[in-house]
């Protein structure tokens, strides 16, 4: 399986996803429909970008009792969608339940991974607003291993924690990172952040990126340099 890189659309809606879209002429990327695309737009959304050839990591972070989620599952993998994920937090009988209502279709199921610390998240507030005690390095191989054992795809982590979860995990086992930005960009509200040159060298099999390519003057130049710097060999 080759590295990607996932432009994340985090727009308010389909009309903003689209005008954005169409000003790649080139390529057809990989894309991320996170919450609030997906509220505004529905399932829609989905569908559309499909027709137009994208892959699409839904990205929903579900997180609720086994049975919900399970059902929920079964729901969206009639999307064919190409990634769907739900959080490491919500135990091992959660993400089981998940792979089951994944696999109750035709056969073909998405790839399923689990968040496992938010990137946004540091030490201090892992500790102070969450009462989780362990470092965010152990508690992000804890929820790793947990993701493994209940038959996931992968999980997303920092690409900080990328090298660390395939040395735990096996190489075959997904990291999709987040918290990416260029050596000359803004970090935003992230905290654990990586170039993608750096987040390659770490090991990342996909990485996610948003606003470096979506506020840029010219989008899919931003992407491809992107994709450059993280599939250099």
């Amino acid at each position: 399986m080759g590295k990607d890189v996932i432009i994340a659309c985090d727009f308010s809606s389909a009309e903003d996803t689209y005008r954005f879209l169409d000003r790649f002429k080139g390529n057809t990327p990989f894309v991320k429909i996170g919450m609030e695309l997906y509220y505004a737009a529905g399932p829609d959304i989905v569908r559309e970008l499909k027709k137009r050839g994208h892959s699409i990591f839904l990205d929903l972070k579900l997180h609720d009792i086994p049975n919900t989620v399970k059902k929920s599952m079964a729901v969206l993998s009639r999307l064919d969608i190409d990634m769907v994920n739900l959080h490491a937090g919500g135990t091992k009988a959660m993400m089981k339940a998940a792979m089951e209502g994944l696999s109750s279709g035709n056969g073909r199921r998405p790839l399923l991974l689990a968040v496992t610390i938010l990137t946004s998240i540091d030490e201090a507030s892992l500790h102070e607003d969450l009462l989780i005690t362990a470092p965010v390095k152990d508690t992000v191989i804890h929820y790793a291993k947990n993701a493994a054992d209940s038959g996931l795809d992968g999980v997303v982590c920092s690409p900080l924690e990328a090298a660390m979860v395939h040395d735990a995990c096996g190489s075959a086992f997904l990291t999709v990172t987040p918290g990416v930005r260029f050596a000359d960009g803004d970090i935003g509200d992230q905290k654990r952040v990586m170039t993608p040159e750096a987040a390659n060298r770490a090991g990342s099999d996909y990485i996610v990126v948003g606003r470096p390519i979506t506020a840029a003057d010219d989008p899919e130049a931003a992407y491809l340099r992107c994709m450059e710097e993280f599939t250099k060999s």
